[in-house]
Order: C-alpha cells, then structure tokens, then sequence
C-alpha cells in the first residue's frame, strides 16, 4: 500500500459522504495534534480524471490540514470506481471512528437501501459491514423522529439530560406521529430511563384509554407519567381480579345449605365484628374507581405561571394586559364551578354510603 504526498489544493471533499458532522472542539483538538507530532493517519482518495482527487475516507483530517495550510497531505491513491464499493468504505470507516452520529448511520443506511444507484437489502448490508441486521433496521427507525428529536440523539447508552440515546427512543417508534416526538421531548428534559419508557409506550399503546385523554397525558412530566401507568395498571389488574368466576365448593359440607338466617348474616370477622362488603369490592364499584382514575390522570400537573412572567405585565400597555387579568379570572370562575361539582359529588357520596 503506497502512500503519495498529494497537493492540498489538488483534493476535493466528497460532499455526498455518510459523516457530515464535525465536532469543533475535536477538530481543534486534531489539529495541535498534527502541529506537534504531524499527520500520522494518511487519508484514502480517488482520482477523478481531471488531475484531481476526491476524498473516500480523512476528510476530518483534510480540514485539519488545510486550516493549517500545510501545502501537501500523505494520501492512499484508490482505483476502485464502484460506487456502492465505495460507500460501504466511507461507512465502514466511520463506523471505526469517534463522533460518527447514530442519525449519520441511519441516512446511510436508508440511502443504502432506497437509492437506485445502490439497491442494496438489509442481508447484503448486514454481511459486508459485520453488523446483525437488527443494527441496521433500528437505525433506520430512528429517521421515523421529526428534526427536533433527531437533534438530540447521541451515541452510548448513557442517560444525560437534553439528549437522548437510541435505547430511549426505540420503545418509541411505533407510537402514531401526534404521541412520538412530544414523549420523546419528555423522556430527554426528564432523563427517563429507558425502562420507565418503555412503561410509558405501553400506556400509550392501549387500546381501552381514549385518543382525548392520551393528549391531555402529554402535559405530564415523565415521573407523573409513571405514576400514571402504575395506578392504571393497578385498575386493570383488580377489574380483572372482580371478573374472574370463583370456583363452586364441591365438598359435602358446601352442599348442605345453612337456614336462611344464616345464610344472610354478615360473616364475622376474628374480632367478632360482621364483615360487611364495600362497594369497592363489586364489579360496579371497580368500574367507578376506573373512571376516577381516568379523570385524575387526564388532569395535567399543578402549575402557575412564572413570578419573572407576570413582572413583565408591568412592560405592557393596558389595554394588552387587561385581556390577560378577565382571562385569568374566567379560569378562575372555571375552576370554582367545577370544584363546587365535586363537592357536591363527595357530599353525595357520604350520603348513600352513610
């Protein structure tokens, strides 16, 4: 393999290359590396016919010496002319080196197996990069996320506030669009592990919780979503409990029916005092419980506006800040109708049950 100094001015970026980003404070970094030691990697090229040369792998090296003005770079001269070849170079490569982003490899992926120029398949792919095909199909998920998702998703599986890592966001995927990116959103400002997404997809793929009230889920931080999921997932365990038939007693005893006295007492309890059956242990009265628990995990959290907000009244005209004063107190007297609601609900409640 026979390594050539090439004149920097001679070289062209391959601009339809898979790694696209390019880390400022690295690249910085490399290039007081090639100051004091030199370039100790030479980059791989092609020649395009005109006298020049096109970069297949090194253009982060490339811009280091250029912004350095060095006048030639040590360069390995390719003769391959495949394009697919190529590609499958350049990503093989990256895949080597620090920084190559999990979006970076799933573009290039896709572009892989969508482009007419390549048509390749998941299996040529998985065989000629080494890596199960599972790899490249969860990649390719992850372009499923809008541009302010793909912004944060980083390499690694550690949980870091503001970024998120492929583990998070695949649990994620096969949400409908309106769900996907704003719980992605939450699982990054949270730090939601990926454990407790994958409880949240799970609430958000039931079927029996309505599409108003997932929407209405969606103003929950991550840690209410959890509390969410596990009191649903309590109201569905006892409404299947409540449903299950109890088995008849087959034994002698069981068929010799006591006096109708008897059979009407309230069971005793080891104290001696009757045992008497809620209306929670009753079919009717779990279904009550269920749309409570509805209601209170359709409410969104607490909240008020900032105390620096409301300072910024002061900046305003009247006749802008009157608007905002009748609309807080119509959500005032919104409240207060509701609240008087279930205070009578609760009064009632006492009533009967009394």
């Amino acid at each position: 393999m026979d390594i050539v100094e090439i004149r920097t001015s001679l070289i062209d970026e391959d601009t339809d290359q898979p790694r696209y980003q390019f880390d400022e404070e690295a690249l910085q970094e490399l290039m007081n590396s090639i100051e004091e030691l030199g370039l100790l990697s030479p980059i791989k090229v092609r020649p395009t016919g005109d006298g020049r040369y096109k970069i297949i792998y090194g253009n982060r090296r490339y811009k280091a010496c250029r912004t350095l003005g060095r006048p030639t770079i040590p360069c390995i001269v390719s003769d391959v002319t495949d394009e697919l070849e190529i590609y499958l170079e350049q990503i093989a490569e990256n895949l080597t080196r620090q920084g190559f982003s999990p979006i970076e490899e799933a573009e290039a992926f896709h572009k892989l197996l969508h482009e007419s120029k390549f048509n390749s398949s998941v299996k040529y792919l998985s065989g000629k990069l080494g890596k199960p095909e599972s790899y490249i199909r969860n990649k390719c998920e992850l372009l499923k996320f809008g541009p302010a998702v793909k912004k944060l998703i980083v390499g690694g599986t550690e949980i870091r506030k503001d970024l998120l890592t492929e583990d998070q966001l695949l649990p994620l995927k096969d949400l409908p669009m309106e769900y996907r990116d704003p719980l992605a959103l939450i699982m990054a400002r949270d730090e939601m592990p990926v454990s407790d997404v994958k409880k949240i997809a799970r609430l958000f793929k039931d079927k029996d919780i309505s599409d108003g009230i997932k929407s209405k889920l969606l103003y929950k931080t991550g840690p209410s979503l959890i509390e969410t999921w596990s009191s649903y997932e309590l109201t569905k365990a006892e409404r299947a409990k409540a449903a299950e038939p109890k088995p008849a007693k087959k034994t002698k005893a069981a068929e010799a029916e006591p006096p109708i006295a008897e059979r009407d007492a309230p069971a005793e309890t080891p104290n001696g005092e009757a045992e008497t059956a809620t209306v929670a242990d009753t079919p009717a009265g779990l279904a009550i419980q269920d749309k409570l628990a509805r209601l209170l995990a359709a409410l969104p959290d607490q909240s008020s506006l900032p105390i620096e907000d409301l300072q910024s009244l002061a900046q305003l005209p009247p006749d802008q800040a009157d608007p905002f004063l009748s609309g807080v107190d119509a959500l005032i007297a919104h409240l207060e109708r509701h609240l008087a609601e279930w205070k009578t609900v609760r009064d009632r409640a006492k009533t009967i049950t009394a």
